[in-house]
């Protein structure tokens, strides 16, 4: 197989995935004006109805436009050789192969970033604005770039400095390191995340003393939940959504709940919400997930070792000199349906635990209050009811709001 080769499988990669997605994403669009199932009918009145449907066909005509644009400037990008002038511009500066590999992901992002803020700007300011969801104003928004850059510059440019060293001192054997490496990260930022990065974003303030903690912390003593951080996230400050997480182990165990999803529901669907949660750390579904996630990992670090230094991957995007950094795109596309199909099986696996999960809330607490919180925060952000079948099993970690009923009142 010749560099020619590889670059045309790379292409044909990138077309089929984006094709299959739009056939996928379709499928889904003509189930938009279904009619919504008897046991969930009371979600929406024909008003709110209608408004769901504008807001799904608005969302579907701009993905289809955004990832037009993104799939055509990335083609653009292969066929023009913009891997290799970018690396060129990095070897101007540098011949350290750690800085050029951090200046040339540095243009690569920052170019991304620059295409796509336009389009993340018109979906939050006008479409999530029209349909009363956006709290968020204009320096909240380039604030919160600002941020994501200087975290990923921080933390990602320091991972894939550590990564191209490791490689330079320990060749083949370097994605055992890189699995330590990795490893040590996820485990570390599953434990503190919401105390180091979210506070970038958000303030988290303790639940206060009431009957709401009350019931929380009773809920939680029943079965044998020991449970001391209780925080409230200011979600508001962007979005009139709701959610609800659990994160951390051990002492940095804590539940968040948005202030939007508490304006939302009754107490006594909050307790059900948060039972949901405490049923994924009790089935053990958090540690599942990320010993799966580091197996996974592992996998496709071995994978990349064994193609990483082959000079192939690097000509195919007409760059003669074989480096780490562009063997990592060349292996990152080809990689990616093995990717798809990994990411199908875990959503099959995460649709599994969250059915779990409501069992779990339904035996300790109650059924009741978690279909009419599932009800109110589909409402809320006007929900798909009535997704497809093929885009459900591609994309939805979550079953449907209908599945979760059906399943909550065996």
């Amino acid at each position: 197989m010749n560099p020619q080769h590889i670059f045309y499988i790379i292409i044909g990669i990138l077309v089929f995935n984006f094709i299959l997605d739009k056939i996928v994403d379709a499928l889904n669009a003509k189930h938009f004006n279904d009619q919504v199932p008897s046991p969930i009918n009371d979600v929406y009145d024909d008003k709110e109805y209608k408004k769901s449907q504008r807001y799904k066909k608005e969302n579907y005509r701009f993905g289809l436009i955004t990832s037009t644009v993104s799939i055509i400037a990335t083609l653009l990008f292969f066929f023009f050789d913009g891997f290799a002038y970018i690396d060129e511009l990095a070897r101007s500066y540098s011949e350290n192969e750690i800085v050029v590999g951090l200046i040339f992901f540095g243009c690569i992002m920052l170019a991304s970033d620059l295409v796509s803020t336009p389009f993340g700007y018109y979906k939050t300011f006008v479409i999530e604005e029209k349909y009363g969801f956006n709290k968020t104003n204009t320096a909240t928004f380039f604030l919160d770039k600002l941020k994501g850059w200087l975290v990923m510059g921080i933390i990602g440019g320091g991972i894939l400095a550590l990564l191209i060293w490791f490689y330079q001192e320990t060749k083949s054997n370097f994605w055992l390191y890189a699995w330590g490496l990795i490893t040590f990260f996820t485990i570390f930022m599953n434990m503190f995340y919401a105390r180091l990065i979210v506070p970038l974003f958000n303030k988290q303030t303790p639940l206060e003393e009431g009957t709401l903690r009350d019931k929380i912390e009773a809920y939680a003593n029943k079965v044998g939940f020991t449970l001391k951080n209780i925080f409230v996230i200011d979600g508001s400050k962007r979005s009139t959504k709701a959610n609800a997480y659990f994160s951390g182990f051990g002492s940095e165990k804590r539940i968040t709940l948005y202030d939007t999803l508490i304006n939302d529901l009754e107490d006594e669907e909050i307790v059900a919400v948060l039972a949901h949660e405490v049923g994924h750390y009790k089935k053990k579904h958090i540690i599942t997930n990320l010993l799966s996630s580091i197996i996974t990992t592992g996998v496709m670090l071995w994978l990349l070792s064994l193609f990483i230094g082959n000079p192939l991957l690097s000509e195919a995007l007409a760059v003669n000199q074989p480096s780490f950094h562009i063997g990592l795109i060349a292996f990152g596309v080809l990689y990616s349906p093995i990717s798809e199909i990994i990411g199908i099986v875990m959503n099959y696996i995460s649709r599994a635990f969250e059915y779990q999960a409501d069992n779990y809330a339904k035996q300790t607490y109650k059924g009741g209050p978690l279909i009419s919180a599932l009800k109110k925060l589909s409402k809320n952000s006007l929900s798909n009811l009535t997704p497809h079948p093929a885009y459900v099993f591609m994309h939805y970690s979550h079953p449907t709001l209908l599945e979760r009923y059906q399943n909550l009142m065996k």
